[in-house]
């Protein structure tokens, strides 16, 4: 199949031949469904035509024989040679009725009293004179007896053609449940076909959009060779394409990183260095004036350190987020394993934290989603009040899993709802006592979440933060 593909070329050539099968396929039974047709409407033309002909001559052989009595007994009475004649005429016509009704399936043994019947008729046409009236007497009464016989002819004449019909009838059913089945199977067989072509035609997408999703996820360790119709080939290319000028871009980002952390790690080290040799009197004492310029480069200095630090670690996530290994978790026994892990912070400021959910295992990537929650809950910690309580609630949906973390803290400002998830974004409600963080812990939990295929949002309220964390069911 394979290799008819790439023979045929496009996609558009594959997809002409199998609508060509699927036509031809019905195009036969309908051809052959036209054949039968014809073939029963010739059967029924020809068992209407021997029906005439068998009803025409049950006729004929009832007329000959009044027709052989009239001639009979006049000619008994009158002596006359021409109605002896015309007998004779009109017993050789009936006789070839009767071979005809034989032909035409007529029993033998009713022809055979009937030929007797007349025979013993022709014998009392012969005799003296003076006999004439006793014969015609007899000669009425053997042709009554013969009417019975050509009366009994017709009837079962009437009972071939009925058999006639009903074997028709019979043969018309029959056709008609072998058309059905030869129209029923040719219907599964297109369907079967189509669906099989369908599905093999369709492959190759499939491993399109397995290679596209492999380039979204950045996995690009793997070539991409899709083998296929000749536009499929080409799109293939392409990707192989991307997929070597992603793994430079990689490269280039890698290289650049690593280049500026040195470059700026450096020098910004010496000038910490020389600001703390500042500090300690090195150079000799420093007035006040003098010391609180050292100690305003020493925090600046220590502030662009963080941030450089924090930068690459953004990055350095942003590029892991897409490199999920997957395994069977169960949700509620994560978020209870990292509670338990921040139990100190949240016992220090007071707090109360709640699990609420039943478990749920989803096949994630147990390390980002636990590093994702364990930053919501230490951003919920910070944020609440002391005495407060921090909600973690678990429930399976429809399709997707949703985790809810929600604090009782001062909230984000209006101002900053649309930012929040931007790197090195810091709202301007911070918790009076405590470190300012970095502006990057909801960007590499957002980061992780899509990895998913899932979504953070923040649902508005009147009072403290609610996260809310979608997960597809579905790896």
């Amino acid at each position: 199949m394979r290799g008819l593909s790439q023979r045929l070329g496009s996609f558009r050539q594959l997809l002409l031949v199998a609508f060509l099968l699927i036509a031809a396929l019905l195009g036969g039974t309908a051809l052959r469904a036209v054949v039968m047709l014809d073939s029963l409407m010739a059967q029924n033309s020809e068992g209407a035509a021997r029906a005439l002909q068998l009803s025409a001559a049950a006729q004929s052989l009832a007329e000959r024989s009044t027709a052989m009595e009239r001639a009979a007994r006049q000619s008994l009475i009158l002596s006359d040679a021409l109605l002896r004649q015309r007998f004779d005429e009109e017993a050789r016509n009936a006789r070839g009725v009767l071979d005809q009704l034989v032909a035409n399936d007529l029993p033998a043994a009713q022809t055979l009293r009937w030929r007797a019947q007349l025979a013993a008729i022709g014998d009392l046409m012969n005799g003296p004179p003076d006999t004439a009236l006793e014969r015609e007497r007899a000669m009425a009464q053997e042709f009554r007896e013969l009417d019975a016989l050509s009366a009994r002819i017709a009837q079962q004449v009437q009972g071939i053609i009925e058999n006639q019909n009903k074997a028709l009838l019979a043969r018309l059913d029959a056709s008609r449940d072998r058309l059905t089945q030869q129209v029923m199977v040719s219907i599964a067989l297109s369907v079967v076909l189509a669906v099989g072509l369908g599905l093999w035609l369709a492959r190759p997408f499939g491993r399109l959009e397995k290679a596209i999703v492999g380039l979204g996820e950045n996995r690009l360790q793997e070539p991409i060779d899709i083998k296929g119709p000749s536009d499929v080939r080409g799109v293939s290319q392409q990707l192989e394409w991307l997929r070597l000028r992603l793994t430079e871009l990689d490269a280039d980002k890698s290289r650049f990183l690593r280049h500026i952390s040195h470059e700026l790690k450096t020098p910004l080290a010496a000038l910490r260095e020389g600001v703390a040799l500042l500090e300690d009197g090195v150079t000799g004492e420093l007035n006040d004036s003098q010391r609180e310029v050292a100690r305003i480069l020493q925090q600046n200095t220590r502030a662009l350190q963080n941030q450089i630090e924090a930068l690459l670690r953004f990055n350095a996530a942003a590029f892991d987020a897409r490199q999920l290994r997957r395994q069977p978790t169960d949700l509620l026994a994560l978020l209870e394993e990292q509670v338990d892990t921040q139990r100190l912070q949240w016992q220090a400021h007071g707090l109360t934290v709640q699990v609420e959910g039943a478990p749920l295992v989803l096949p994630v990537d147990r390390e980002k989603i636990g590093m994702a929650v364990a930053n919501l809950l230490s951003n919920a910690i910070r944020f609440s009040p002391h005495g407060g309580t921090v909600r973690l609630a678990l429930a399976a949906l429809p399709g997707r899993a949703r985790l809810d973390i929600s604090d009782q803290g001062a909230g984000v400002a209006e101002a900053d709802r649309g930012r929040i998830f931007e790197p090195f974004y810091r709202g301007e409600r911070q918790p009076p006592d405590a470190v300012r963080g970095s502006g990057i812990g909801l960007s590499i939990v957002q980061e992780y979440i899509a990895a998913h295929g899932g979504r953070i949002t923040l649902l508005p309220g009147e009072a403290g933060a609610h996260f809310r964390i979608e997960l597809p069911h579905a790896s």
